[in-house]
């Protein structure tokens, strides 16, 4: 039982919630009707606050409350996702700028006022940040917690505070219906507010110890109750935008006028801003006349409306991938996947990778482009499907080695989503790096080299110059394990055989004990080694 909220109780609650939010977020996807039904606020909310739990994870345990908080929020504007998203980044926001006025949460006196002030300032805060706030939303959620907690008198205990704002954040979620009329016919409550219940849930455990109930899961939805209300704009415009205060009033009003479902969130010069509209160059031209927007991301959500509906009568899932030797490419395909093989130099061009995905004859389509330079060219093939009516996402592999980890978690059975996040986060955590012989002199981030040096790169980086694949293959791996790993991976190119691969695993056990090791095969040109650890 936790007497007062410290950095070590924020960095709990978080690890806590988003565990929550994955557990839930099928359930609140199926909820979501409103402001536009599609079906991904479950997915919002839980990418959102992944990204606000891995910039605790980053900063590590060392912090205080306030700068814990801060971090907290920070991460959590940066990761926001769609509507939802952006309403819990300024929740948070909210909630962080009052518990960091101190540097914790200590005496029952200190505990009512901060969590009282906590609790307004989520709330006031995402009101503010709706250009038109509707009540029947996560926003009357937020105050009816906020409210609760107020109503509590002087030395309140830690857990009745939050007890309370959980309780009364539950109630106004069961009254949602009585509010907003498409959640009345749709027979559900609001999605986003649903999802904060889950989170103060989250918070209740942190302080008691014990997971409360969460209550029945969402009943299935018809699609033709999803399809309603569906006329607002056609796309979501999402982007980070580097702005003095002064002007988003102005970029508020200029994009209620332009669209609906306006949100703009943030402040000391970094904003989160999301509208759906039917203009897109107009919502970004608003955008750059307020400040510098970046991160720009644009949704058709039509078609998201077309996945949906593909989705619920699936035809099967196949990963596309691309590899660049014929080694790989088996390997790809004894997988499963559907190989599109680049040429020495070449890249796949966008009608190769089209083909891919025509040749895979499936509703859903995972595309992996293997290489940093082969992801526009997939994004675009990816546009081309989508208007097709295929159902495609691009995990962004930036090497072979990212490939093989994505395919190795690759769940043909589990919802689409979840799938994809499981594979882009296999990608994310497999480190890359790889052996290749310097064709020309160059100054490189590792002093100079000569023709025929071999070059030692970390992630496109040349951190090491030297005389032999052997070695230079030993010490880029020992720099990819300086930071932990579990699995290496080394694929031998055309210019390497298995004797220097054994030697580089005979070097490598002595100096790294216990680490699995797997040698393959690629027959990849210009690479001698690619390497990857796990």
């Amino acid at each position: 039982m936790l007497e007062r909220l410290d950095a070590a109780g924020i960095r709990r609650w978080a690890d806590l919630g988003l565990e929550a939010l994955r557990r839930h977020r099928a359930e609140i996807d199926a909820l979501n009707v409103f402001p536009v039904p599609d079906g991904d606020t479950g997915t919002n909310l839980f990418l959102t606050f992944e990204s606000a739990a891995g910039a605790l994870h980053e900063a590590g345990a060392e912090l205080d409350l306030r700068a814990t908080v801060r971090t907290f929020a920070h991460g959590a504007l940066l990761g926001a996702r769609g509507n939802s998203g952006i309403i819990l980044s300024q929740l948070v926001r909210g909630f962080s700028e009052a518990l960091g006025a101190v540097e914790h949460v200590g005496t029952t006196v200190t505990q009512n006022e901060l969590l009282v002030t906590a609790f307004r300032r989520a709330a006031e805060s995402a009101y503010a940040a709706v250009a038109d706030p509707r009540e029947g939303t996560v926003l009357t959620v937020a105050r009816a917690a906020a409210d609760a907690v107020a109503a509590l008198g002087p030395g309140t205990s830690l857990e009745a505070l939050v007890t309370a704002a959980a309780d009364g954040a539950s109630d106004a979620l069961a009254r949602t219906p009585e509010q907003l009329d498409v959640l009345a016919r749709a027979g559900v409550v609001d999605a986003g507010g649903r999802g904060l219940v889950v989170i103060l849930d989250a918070l209740v455990e942190t302080v008691t110890g014990v997971r409360r109930d969460p209550g029945p899961s969402a009943p299935p939805i018809p699609w033709d109750v999803h399809e309603m209300d569906e006329g607002g704009g056609a796309y979501e415009v999402m982007y980070l935008l580097d702005s003095v205060d002064a002007a988003v009033h102005t970029l508020r009003a200029r994009l209620a006028d332009l669209g609906d479902s306006v949100v703009v969130v943030g402040g000391a010069g970094l904003w989160n801003v999301h509208v759906h509209a039917d203009d897109v160059g107009a919502a970004i031209e608003a955008g750059i006349e307020a400040g510098r927007p970046h991160r720009i991301r644009v949704t058709d959500l039509r078609q998201e409306a077309a996945e949906r509906r593909a989705a619920e009568h699936p035809t099967g899932r196949t990963v596309v991938a691309v590899a660049h030797g014929p080694g790989t490419a088996a390997l790809l395909d004894a997988a499963g996947a559907v190989v599109v093989r680049a040429t020495a130099n070449v890249a796949p061009s966008t009608a190769e990778l089209l083909d891919g995905v025509h040749r895979a004859a499936t509703a859903e389509v995972v595309l992996l482009p293997s290489d940093s330079d082969i992801r526009p060219v997939a994004e675009a093939a990816a546009e081309k499907a989508r208007a097709e009516g295929i159902r495609i996402s691009v995990v962004p592999t930036r090497s072979i080695v990212q490939t093989l980890a994505a395919v190795a978690v690759h769940d043909p059975t589990a919802p689409y989503a979840d799938d994809v996040v499981a594979m882009t986060r296999a990608a994310a955590a497999t480190r890359y790096g790889g052996v290749s012989v310097a064709s020309r002199e160059a100054f490189t981030s590792a002093g100079t080299c000569h023709v025929g040096d071999v070059l030692g790169i970390v992630e496109g980086d040349v951190v090491e110059i030297g005389e032999t694949v052997e070695d230079v293959g030993v010490r880029v791996l020992s720099r990819l394990l300086s930071t932990g790993g579990e699995l290496v991976t080394m694929i031998r190119g055309d210019d390497a055989d298995e004797s220097t691969t054994t030697a580089v695993t005979r070097r490598l056990r002595r100096e790294h004990h216990g680490v699995e090791i797997v040698a393959y095969d690629g027959g990849q040109p210009f690479w001698p080694l690619i390497l990857g650890v796990e």
